[in-house]
């Protein structure tokens, strides 16, 4: 089925921007609720940024498409910057269905977008634990065994890109889920992140058919995409840098502390920090997109990115507090929560071991630094 709308990648940047102060707006409601945000991802459905990252033949904007991928920084930074545990959600979907599109059939991703388009949402989940997740043959097809850990939006993601492991390789799954079937929330007790969903999700003896296994062996670990995808959270994180510096200097106007020296050497800093985390991403996004780098070069620059916007989202959480005292703590300024948001949000798996690979891409490069990462 053909879906042609005329948008472009650039309307859904205009659709996030306008998204993401209503997803600020009752971020607070959210937080206190700890539930999954049904409501925002209906904002998300409404808006059509959910179908964005299909192709406009499917109704999207082909917001996933390499030529798009400063519109997908761009919105991935909105979304994160109305409210991260949305953001999250977003760009769990956002890299479900470009993995299906990468690596699935034509058939695959129609049936994907149809119920994206009928209101469901996709995600990835990968994190295992104490029952890694398999494939158990039966029939004419198999069914999952085991369990996934850490996943975002259990009990309402429907059409979740599931990898799992089959005779020494890993094949990326599509299993079908009924809202609030199997998933296990107890033990998602963050003090940040609260409405993401995040829990265990018991797929045993959910079928799979061969149109539910999307590409082959090991495509999921492909690179640059299954590291260099890192950038993706990274816009996310930026999003949330970039809304502590409104917070901050809104404050500091309002309460007319702008002239203080120490006030204005601090904004300084954030605003540094923020633009400097926005570079790399930015670099980063059109260097996995491009795929036309070294696969080493690309992912050392992803793994930097890493690092720079999480220094970026530290210093800029201790200006903020330091510029605001106490209030910064207290409920309900928003700042207290983005903090919160954030500081859960940048613990994202082995940071130590992204900057050692990085570093030992760069002593192991013949090319002086001025032109490590550009042609000489």
């Amino acid at each position: 089925m053909t879906h042609h709308r005329g948008l472009t990648a650039d309307d859904s940047v205009a659709t996030a921007a306008a998204v993401a102060e209503t997803l600020f707006a009752d971020a607070a409601e959210r937080d206190v609720a700890a539930a999954f945000p049904a409501a925002a991802l209906r904002l998300l459905h409404e808006s059509e940024l959910m179908m964005a990252p299909f192709p406009v033949r499917l109704g999207g904007t082909g917001l996933v498409e390499p030529a798009a991928v400063d519109a997908l920084v761009s919105v991935l930074r909105l979304v994160g910057g109305g409210d991260l545990s949305v953001g999250r959600l977003y760009e769990g979907h956002v890299n479900a269905v470009a993995l299906v599109g990468r690596y699935g059939s034509a058939a695959q991703l129609e049936r994907l977008a149809e119920d994206v388009r009928a209101g469901g949402m996709s995600g990835v989940w990968n994190a295992e634990g104490a029952e890694p997740a398999g494939l158990v043959p039966e029939d004419a097809g198999w069914r999952l065994a085991g369990r996934k850990i850490l996943a975002s939006g259990v009990g309402s993601v429907s059409r979740p890109l599931v990898p799992v492991a089959r005779d020494g390789v890993t094949l990326m799954t599509l299993p079908r889920l009924a809202p609030g079937e199997r998933a296990d929330l107890s033990r998602w007790t963050a003090q940040g992140m609260r409405s993401t969903a995040t829990g265990t999700v018991d797929l045993a003896g959910l079928p799979i058919g061969p149109d539910d296994i999307v590409g082959r062996d090991d495509d999921y670990r492909r690179q640059p995409t299954f590291f260099g995808g890192a950038w993706r959270f990274c816009a996310v994180q930026l999003g949330a840098i970039d809304r502590l510096l409104d917070l901050y200097r809104a404050d500091l106007v309002r309460l007319g502390r702008g002239a203080d020296p120490y006030q204005r050497q601090r904004v300084a800093a954030c605003a540094t920090a923020a633009e400097t985390a926005a570079l790399w991403v930015g670099r980063a996004a059109g260097m996995v997109a491009a795929e036309a780098r070294p696969v080493a070069e690309i992912l050392a620059y992803v793994g930097l990115t890493r690092g720079v916007v999480e220094r970026a989202g530290l210093d800029t959480m201790e200006a903020v507090h330091r510029g605001l005292g106490l209030g910064a703590h207290l409920r309900p300024h928003p700042v207290e929560r983005v903090c919160r948001d954030l500081a859960t949000y940048l613990r994202q798996p082995a940071p130590d071991g992204a900057m050692a690979d990085a570093a030992a891409t760069v002593l192991a490069s013949p090319e002086p630094a001025r032109t490590l990462w550009r042609p000489a």
